[in-house]
């Protein structure tokens, strides 16, 4: 396999060394070089590193980049609680219905993510939110880490001693070495298989915000913990109880190193849909697609929709108990490592099917282009939303798919064959 079936132009000979050295020593890809391509396959630093003010480089038209300038509006994960909750502000202030909010002053719509503060600076409104329900769990994490480093779960505040008030200020205050955290009220009922917590890793291209025109994957997978599920606090410690990351899994005694702990989302849909009927299995999933859709639409305003980008991005959700979906955190750099064989089969049409995308029929890349690939280049993508075609539909068409009424031939399912039609939004 060849990055764009074809070849690919490098920035510098360090770029280059670097892109082929990771990809390589996976084993599963070669990349080839050729003055005639501008493909460039870049990490989240160098990123900044080319859009950065300092270094004045200017992308030419037949140059695109794997990720937009700045991406960490939705992939840091102060930020993006922080773009959600400003999306549902402005959306009160515009009296949409989709800010709706019940008697408790819950909102109805867009209570998609866990109550989450940041540290040090929410600290007082999380002590006052704790107050409130002091048997609660939370979790904490590093907003700039990846891979399960640096979370654990508290559920007294003695625990975040480290991050203690000061004595004589009653302040609350942080070491200038430390990191920004946020807290999250943890999903102490999450959707158990076989005892076990898990979590969706699902796959999003975004090829362009404004207008947003955004792709899911539809070849996700299940990531499982290798120990049983307990809310019990002294297993609190236990990241193999409660963390799915793979890098965390992976060291378990319990490991399995040929399934690696994985499900396709497809055995889960047949599991959900003989434990717990078709309807309410097609109802979720329409969900998580309303979740994400609503991610990418706030922090749409603030992105930076360089022409030269697009982006895949690796959207973490957990359901609990009751079928409720939520959003966890969305990652800029989804990992391409396999652990195992389907892992390989699954990352290799995940990288082939985008570059498709981004780059039509394997044609000399054109930054002006309209962003709009011929369905059969799709593979396993599939519309999830389209900002022009939705608006053709009428502004409150995101509400009436959210509360499950009919939007029309695009908003329904394809009732004889079982299958999804192209959609706009899901």
């Amino acid at each position: 396999f060849r990055i764009m079936a074809g070849k690919v132009k490098w920035v510098t000979d360090i770029e280059k060394s670097v892109l082929i050295n990771n990809f390589e020593k996976r084993g599963w890809i070669q990349v080839a070089e050729n003055e005639d391509w501008n493909f460039y396959w870049m990490s989240v630093q160098t990123i900044r590193n080319v859009f950065s003010v300092e270094t004045g480089y200017r992308l030419s038209d037949d140059q695109i980049v794997n990720h937009f300038p700045n991406h960490y509006e939705l992939t840091r994960k102060d930020l993006m609680v922080k773009n959600i909750k400003r999306y549902r502000k402005e959306l009160e202030k515009e009296g949409s219905p989709l800010a709706e909010k019940d008697e408790n002053g819950k909102y109805i719509y867009l209570d998609f993510v866990p109550v989450t503060f940041m540290l040090p600076a929410d600290y007082n409104l999380f002590v006052e939110e704790f107050r409130k329900n002091p048997s609660s769990t939370w979790i904490m994490k590093p907003c700039g880490k990846a891979q399960g480093k640096g979370i654990f779960l508290i559920n007294k505040l003695s625990q975040i001693k480290k991050w203690s008030r000061d004595s004589k200020t009653s302040s609350f205050v942080c070491q200038s070495s430390k990191e920004a955290y946020v807290i999250s009220l943890y999903i102490n009922n999450p959707l158990l298989i076989g005892g076990k917590k898990f979590d969706l890793r699902l796959y999003v291209l975004v090829s362009t915000y404004r207008p947003l025109r955004c792709y899911m994957y539809k070849l996700g997978f299940c990531r499982f913990c290798t120990v049983k599920y307990t809310p019990s606090t002294s297993e609190l410690d236990n990241m193999f109880v409660h963390l799915t990351n793979v890098a965390i899994q992976k060291h378990g005694d319990d490991y399995n190193h040929i399934h690696g702990g994985k499900w396709t989302v497809s055995n889960l849909r047949l599991y959900l849909e003989s434990t717990r009927g078709k309807e309410v299995t097609n109802k979720l999933f329409d969900e998580i697609h309303w979740i994400i859709v609503q991610s990418l639409k706030a922090v749409a305003p603030v992105m930076n929709n360089d022409k030269h980008c697009f982006e895949c991005y690796g959207y973490d959700i957990i359901i609990d108990d009751k079928l409720k979906p939520w959003l966890i955190e969305v990652n800029a750099s989804p990992s391409l490592t396999s652990s195992t064989a389907n892992d390989r089969i699954l990352k290799y049409n995940l990288i082939n099917d985008t570059l498709n995308i981004a780059v039509p029929n394997g044609e000399i890349p054109d930054c002006k282009w309209n962003k709009s690939p011929p369905k059969e280049v799709l593979g396993n993508y599939e519309v999830l939303y389209d900002e022009e075609m939705a608006q053709s539909d009428g502004p409150d068409r995101d509400l009436r798919s959210r509360s499950g009424q009919s939007t029309g031939v695009k908003g329904n399912r394809a009732r004889d064959s079982g299958k999804p039609v192209l959609t706009t939004w899901k």
